[in-house]
This record gives C-alpha cells, structure tokens and sequence, in this order.
C-alpha cells in the first residue's frame, strides 16, 4: 500500500477501536465511513473483518449470558445467514459507489435512531415473531454496505434487555456476520491475503485504540461522547452519499 492508504488505514482502525473502547458503538460501522472515502467500500470491507472478530470477542467473554441469549435469539441468528448471502450476490453486482451510498443512508438511520432512541417496547411474543425478519434484514444491509447495525440494533433495543444481555445478543450477530462475510468476501475475490495479513498488522492500532477510548471513558461523560459519535456518523453518511450523487 502507498504511505497515503496506509495512514487512513491505520486511522480508521484506531478510531473505530477508540470509539468501540469508549462508547461501545460496533467497530465496522465506525471503520468503514472513513476507509471507504478513501479507498472504497469494496476494498474497505475485508479491511474490518479480523478487527472487529477480535474486538466482539473479548466484549462477549466479558459481558457473560451467552448460551442464554444463544437460546432466546437463536432464529434471528440463523436467519442472518441467508441475508448475508443475498446482500453479497448483490454487493458482488452493484457499483462501489452506489453501495458506499447505501452504506450512507444506513450511518445516517442509525445515527438519527440512536440518538432519538425513541420509546418503543416490543412484547416478548411478537419479538419472538419479527427476530427472524430482523435477522435477515440485517444480514441483507451487512452484506451490501458492511454494517452490521441495522435493524438488529433497534430491534434489541425495543426489547429493553438489561446491558450485559443487551451487549452479548449484538455482539453474538456481529460476531456471526463477520464470519459469513469473510467466507462470502473471499468467494467474490474481495478478501485476500494481502487483506488478512493488513488486518493483523492493524491490531496493533486497534489495541492502542481501545485502551485510549477506554481512558477517556473513564474521564468524559458518556452520553456526550455517544452524542459526538453519533453526529459524527451521521456526517460520514452525508459525505458518502454526496460523493455518490456528484461522481
């Protein structure tokens, strides 16, 4: 890689990692605006897929209740599986552009969802019903844009699962969606070797990144930083579609 690609790499991965240790928010989501304006969302994607397994991993070790969200969620899961499928065919189909634009209209959802976090509650037998649909859907938007937020986030949020529950369930998709999408990338030539070997190497930043997000959590108010992050996602969707409407 060029001295230039290699920096927004290595930026992208200590904030996305910075932003993932001090508000939480998932790793791909905030990684991908910032590697695909400058290398594009298709050669962004594989990018993201070791760092993210690594970070949701340690975030499900220390949330706990796994095999208990296991049971409960287990369609949602299952059904991610041929959403990812789905959302790949076409990524494999469509232009760079039009799927970075994509991707920018589901940053800006998610920002103008989460920051309004409107009252909704779904009762446990109708979310026992739309868990499979939500899974598809989210494995269908992972598939085209790479992230891994939309409408699952939402969707556990109206379940008003105590925090630890909460974490485990998203992390157990993400975790989920980046393996289907690092088997589904590798099959459609988007993930190489030369992609694993840079995603190794951005560990490195990406371990800086947590530690340092962890830090200022510790010391900022949580809710402001999360508000920050969240407008700033919202700018990067903005920018993502501009840059497909004036290409």
């Amino acid at each position: 890689m060029s001295l230039e690609t290699t920096i927004i790499v290595a930026c992208a991965y200590f904030l996305a990692a910075f932003v993932k240790g001090a508000t939480g928010l998932g790793f791909s989501t905030s990684a991908l605006p910032v590697m695909t304006l400058g290398l594009g969302l298709k050669s962004a994607m594989p990018l993201v897929i070791i760092p993210s397994i690594v970070s949701n991993v340690i975030v499900m070790v220390q949330a706990g209740h796994f095999r208990e969200t296991v049971r409960r969620f287990w369609p949602m899961f299952v059904a991610t599986i041929p959403g990812l499928i789905v959302g790949l065919i076409i990524l494999d189909r469509v232009n760079g552009l039009v799927a970075g634009a994509v991707l920018g209209v589901v940053l800006m959802s998610y920002g103008i969802i989460t920051l309004g976090r409107p009252a909704i509650y779904i009762p446990n037998r109708l979310a026992r019903r739309i868990a499979p649909f939500s899974g598809f859907l989210t494995g269908l938007v992972n598939g085209v844009t790479g992230s891994q937020v939309m409408p699952i986030l939402p969707f556990f949020l109206s379940l008003r699962l105590d925090p630890k529950r909460f974490v485990q369930g998203v992390n157990i998709s993400f975790t989920l969606s980046s393996l289907i999408m690092a088997a589904g990338l590798s099959r459609i030539g988007l993930m190489t070797w030369h992609s694993v070997l840079i995603s190794l190497a951005g560990l490195i930043p990406v371990f800086l990144g947590v530690k340092a997000g962890s830090f200022v959590r510790a010391r900022l108010d949580a809710e402001t930083f999360r508000k920050l992050v969240l407008v700033m996602l919202i700018l990067f969707g903005i920018i993502l579609i501009g840059k497909a409407l004036l290409a």
